[in-house]
């Protein structure tokens, strides 16, 4: 897609800037990964925690078995409260990726997030064997009510929602959840385009809050292609430790909507 087509993003107020999203690491992504970016990032996810008694046993099995590494503290609400406390004078957004299986495991986190102006960013997206028989990740793709009602939840206590979901999944219409999502209280939505860069057109058309696009994101080209399909914002996975990819994005999201 070309400039002269762009969207340049929906009429959608951004509440981060820059338009930089970090995005979770597993067993890495805690307060001092957040506050090393402040300025080239303004938003970070932190997580993703696991809350339930489902998803905790899941990590721990992935912890166990493939050497993975987790966050797994005794108790994930307090974990939760500290690490967004430890950047409570920072200058980065926060939200915290959550896995949960039900609505009222995810509503004391969500209480937490709210209380401290945080994004809680419901997990839709881990496809590991062990977190999807436990019931999140990306199962909670294919099960529509069942994640409308943890968004749901969460949206009730306060908090700012936001969902983490990944295209090319079979048998799941993204649009169409995502205009779900935003019936069921999501204001953000995390879209993991994988090779599809295309699909975050067509969710931008079904979504009206907050879109952030991620996956490749390390240059001009890929940070000018999401923002061209309507993107608001983007995110950065895994080179998000590496401040000159940071820097290169960060300068990239600048000059699009100097641009525009």
């Amino acid at each position: 897609m070309s400039d002269s087509d762009a969207d340049v993003g929906a009429d959608t107020d951004v509440p981060f800037h820059p338009r930089v999203a970090l995005a979770s690491l597993s067993g890495e992504a805690d307060a001092e990964w957040a506050r090393d970016a402040s300025g080239e990032a303004g938003l970070a996810f932190l997580g993703g925690v696991a809350v339930d008694e489902p998803t905790r046993t899941a990590a721990e099995r992935m912890a166990a078995d493939r050497n993975r590494d987790e966050f797994l503290p005794d108790d994930p609400v307090a974990f939760v409260a500290d690490e967004l406390g430890r950047l409570a004078d920072a200058p980065i957004d926060a939200g915290v990726n959550v896995r949960a299986t039900t609505p009222e495991t995810i509503r004391p986190v969500a209480r937490v997030c709210a209380a401290r102006d945080a994004i809680l960013e419901v997990n839709a997206h881990c496809r590991q064997s062990e977190m999807c028989a436990a019931g999140a990740g990306e199962t909670l793709l294919a099960d529509t009510d069942r994640l409308r009602d943890i968004v749901a939840a969460a949206s009730d206590e306060g908090a700012t929602a936001s969902v983490k979901v990944r295209a090319e999944v079979s048998g799941v219409d993204l649009p169409a959840l995502a205009g779900a999502l935003d019936d069921a209280g999501a204001t953000v939505l995390h879209v993991d385009a994988m090779d599809s860069e295309e699909v975050v057109a067509s969710v931008r058309e079904a979504f009206d809050g907050v879109l952030i696009a991620n996956n490749g994101v390390r240059d001009r080209e890929m940070v000018r292609e999401y923002l061209a399909y309507g993107a608001d914002a983007v995110s950065i996975g895994r080179p998000s430790d590496d401040p000159v990819v940071r820097a290169r994005v960060r300068d990239a999201v600048d000059d699009w909507f100097a641009d525009a």
